[in-house]
């Protein structure tokens, strides 16, 4: 229920936003405007406010909206509002009406980064875990537990900023040259070689692929979760328990143990437990389970941990109002710039087009997101914004992008394109669009089967 009601709040808020942009200059320009429309198809309700010529309404597919002005190319209008039927209209003109829909969202992104940045953006202090071997990050002689405080000159305050900066590098094709604070207080500078990631990189995480990792405490195997009637509490673990060795395997950290586990569904498991300072022998059997196609094994157990140990690694990042908005419209310009990059690298086939997501998945993120609380919500839609006016912008047909196309070869040409080559775009419109929405919606049934 939690991710249904964030997808449709999400989708109501991000579509109004997009339509008033429409609406608001279509009122300014003197364009009448007959409808606004919160989805497609059929009408379920509709209202007028008083003194208004807009019939408000909502449709029965959710999935967008409309706004629906005087135009003579869509019905006869009467000699007396000609002059207010959007087709009338200097090119100038209708290239703002059009734009401003896109232009709307951006700017909702950026007043929901503004009062992000003031509140403070949770996210995880940029220290650096176990660094792969042999990666770009060992060949960089990055370590462990080395704090990345900017990269080529942009401050990097947390993991996610860290992530972003990098993926925006890569794209460009640059070098990222780090500075560097060790943990015990001395400044280096690092250059991390970025162009020994592969196009298909992206379609993963990338930053493994540069043997980068965010720094994690170490995790001891102690026990300090037990489901009721589960396997363990059956077999006689207890709160407090060490496990020592698993069939005379020595484990040091929790991710041993669970691995083990895992990898012995319905096999017999010998563990040597230290409770209080008294050795123990217990035998248990892992559950087996599905998951994902495999059988793992689970013993409904969990890990003692300091949770003061792991609030050290999180941070606020928060600026004073003006800074604020300031970096609200520099995240909104550079996330912009990453999502164009990455259209452009699929059109030209070195991104998988499996980075495509479509509203399962997005449904998903919301639902993800709500549960980590508002401030992770909003970021979300902060994104999605950006994404839904990025992708309006796109020169194709049908979008908001294609009109302004039209309307720049008019401007070139000093007169409307035909209506024969403007159906036309319009077909080839259509095709585009339905063709990425199938990929799209292919890719999220993929992530719900295979994970």
């Amino acid at each position: 229920m939690i991710t249904a009601l964030a997808f449709i709040v999400a989708i109501v808020v991000l579509v109004v936003f997009h339509e008033l942009g429409h609406y608001w200059v279509a009122r300014w320009c003197g364009v009448k405007v007959l409808r606004f429309s919160v989805g497609f198809g059929k009408t379920i309700y509709s209202w007028r406010f008083a003194g208004s010529e807009t019939e408000w309404a909502i449709s029965a597919v959710p999935l967008g909206g409309y706004v629906k002005m005087l135009d003579e190319r869509e019905g006869e209008v009467s000699p007396q509002e000609q002059s207010r039927a959007f087709n009338r209209q200097p090119v100038l003109k209708r290239m703002a009406i059009v734009v401003a829909g896109p232009l709307a969202n951006l700017l909702l992104a950026i007043v929901l980064y503004w009062g992000l940045f003031i509140y403070g953006v949770p996210g995880l202090k940029p220290i650096l875990g176990e660094v792969e071997p042999s990666s770009p990050a060992a060949v960089a002689q990055l370590q462990a537990q080395q704090t990345i405080v900017s990269i080529n000159g942009k401050a990097s305050p947390s993991w996610q900023e860290v992530r972003w900066i990098l993926l925006d590098l890569v794209l460009q094709g640059e070098s990222a040259e780090l500075e560097i604070l060790t943990p015990q207080g001395d400044t280096l500078r690092r250059v991390l070689n970025l162009s020994a990631l592969a196009p298909s990189d992206l379609d993963s995480d990338f930053m493994l692929k540069l043997g980068l990792r965010a720094y994690q405490p170490t995790i001891h195997p102690i026990i300090g979760e037990l489901l009721d009637a589960g396997v363990a509490q059956q077999a006689g673990l207890r709160l407090g328990d060490n496990i020592l060795r698993v069939n005379g395997q020595p484990i040091e950290r929790w991710e041993q143990f669970v691995e083990l586990v895992r990898s012995h569904p319905a096999m017999l498991l010998h563990l040597e437990i230290d409770r209080a300072g008294m050795p123990l022998a217990i035998d248990l059997t892992p559950l087996a389970q599905a998951e994902n196609g495999t059988q793992v094994g689970k013993i409904g157990a969990g890990p003692q941990i300091d949770r003061q140990v792991f609030d050290s690694l999180l941070t606020d990042v928060r600026y004073p109002p003006v800074a604020a908005l300031g970096e609200a419209m520099r995240k909104t310009w550079e996330t912009s710039s990453v999502s164009l990059q990455m259209i452009a690298r699929m059109i030209m086939g070195q991104v998988s087009l499996k980075n495509l997501s479509g509203p399962i998945t997005i449904a998903d993120y919301a639902g993800q997101s709500a549960h980590m609380g508002m401030g992770a919500y909003l970021s979300f839609l902060a994104l999605i914004s950006i994404s839904l006016g990025v992708l309006n912008l796109l020169p194709v047909p049908l979008l908001d992008g294609g009109h302004l196309l039209y309307y720049t070869v008019e401007m070139i040409k000093g007169s409307p394109v035909s209506d024969k080559l403007w159906e036309a775009g319009q077909n080839v419109g259509i095709a585009l669009l339905v063709t990425m929405m199938v990929f799209a919606l292919y890719n999220d049934i993929s992530r719900l089967i295979l994970g």
